[in-house]
């Protein structure tokens, strides 16, 4: 079992009350003049890195390389919903190809459904060199178990090297289950990814609530998981073209049982996802009050605009959470977006560092939102967005005489 060991334990006192004050955990003990280490130890690592040399190293378990070679493809979860392609699944593919192109592998699309046979013809359109079909009425609705054992059933006859999964319901569902048949790693929610020479999948993505960006290889497992918000990647084009070949797979019968049974499904109305959103105005802290919002709604109606905001004002209550952008909310990329009166945190802008155009308006010129802004306004939103009003009736105004004079 890997763990600090100690190769010296005649290091007397003075030696031990160094690594007793560098060890957070108070793991190390020191009697009959020996040194040893406790099952406090927490792995941290401190002692190796700032103890004495000489007294301690990290014995490690032995572990069998994974024989990477036999590991080939890129492949992208088909996500979906009654044949119904969800655009995250494009953006993968996009995002799929670049990666391959680094090591030469082939891109994968992997299709579980009922009759999705002219959907994943569909998707050769858009660069994939095989999609792999599961096509049975038993997996007509999604159900995990069944859903699980056709993508082992895949992993096991192709050995794909990387898998990416869209972070959607079922995605978020799916991709861990599947990942821990073959105990291997599953990083969620990336936002970058790159791949090495090795065809080591390099995942990177926020953690400790956005302060650090954290970096995670899978180095001696395969296949390699991940999942992918939607809007954090770009679709690629649709050729005219399709290119590619259709793969139908068998899956046993045996492996179609379930403990869940289908009974209904009722569809709940579907409202505005504001992902889907060209333009957006996003709401910060630096909005006063609630009472507040009507001016920003008005500016944001007057350009066409929907409404968003950052978390305090959901923890307000002044918005619906739906309409939250960043890492615990909804990732946007719309072509503009109007931060208005919010500070830039790493949690918002990882969820809109993407968007086409960034305006940002606040009063501190040193707020983090203007190092991702395309354009920035350093003043009092209190004073701007009434202004900015005044120039869009101004404009109004000319654009409706202009037009009247022509008649």
């Amino acid at each position: 079992m890997a763990g600090i060991k100690v190769i010296n334990e005649n290091c007397g006192q003075e030696i031990f009350d160094q690594f007793n004050e560098i060890c957070p955990f108070g793991a190390f003990t020191f009697e009959n003049d020996k040194m040893e280490v406790t099952a406090a130890c927490k792995m941290c690592k401190l002692c190796l890195k700032k103890g004495p040399e000489g007294y301690v190293e990290l014995e490690e378990d032995e572990k069998e390389a994974v024989d990477k070679s036999k590991y080939r493809g890129v492949t992208v979860y088909v996500d979906h919903v009654e044949g119904k392609i969800h655009p995250v699944t494009l953006e993968l593919i996009g995002k799929a190809k670049e990666l391959a192109s680094v090591i030469d592998h082939p891109v994968y699309a992997l299709f579980i459904g009922h009759n999705i046979g002219d959907k994943a013809k569909e998707l050769l359109h858009y660069g994939v060199d095989k999609v792999f079909v599961y096509d049975d009425a038993r997996l007509a609705h999604f159900s995990i178990e069944p859903y699980t054992n056709a993508f082992e059933d895949f992993i096991r006859k192709e050995n794909p090297s990387s898998i990416l999964v869209g972070a959607t319901n079922v995605g978020r569902s799916l991709a861990p289950r599947v990942a821990a048949r073959f105990r291997t790693g599953l990083t969620a929610d990336c936002t970058i990814l790159e791949m090495k020479e090795n065809t080591d999948l390099v995942q990177i993505r926020p953690a400790f609530g956005g302060n650090i960006m954290a970096q995670i290889v899978t180095e001696n497992n395969r296949p390699q998981f991940c999942t992918v918000r939607y809007k954090i990647f770009s679709a690629p084009e649709r050729s005219e073209e399709a290119k590619g070949e259709i793969v139908n797979m068998k899956l046993e019968e045996k492996r179609f049982a379930s403990a869940i049974e289908v009974l209904e499904i009722i569809k709940k109305e579907k409202g505005f996802d504001i992902s889907e959103a060209d333009v957006i105005v996003a709401v910060g802290r630096g909005v006063k009050s609630e009472k507040d919002l009507p001016m920003v709604q008005e500016f944001a109606d007057a350009i066409g605009a929907k409404m968003a905001c950052t978390r305090p004002n959901i923890e307000n209550g002044w918005f619906d959470p739906r309409l939250q952008i960043g890492l615990s909310g909804r990732t946007v990329k719309p072509k503009l977006i109007i931060a208005v009166g919010v500070s830039g945190s790493v949690q918002f802008a990882a969820g809109m560092q993407n968007s086409e155009y960034i305006v940002a308006i606040n009063n501190d010129k040193n707020a983090s939102i203007f190092n991702i802004a395309h354009c920035g306004i350093v003043g009092d939103l209190y004073e701007v967005i009434p202004e900015l009003m005044e120039e869009i009736r101004n404009n109004k105004n000319v654009n409706e005489t202009l037009e009247s004079e022509a008649v």
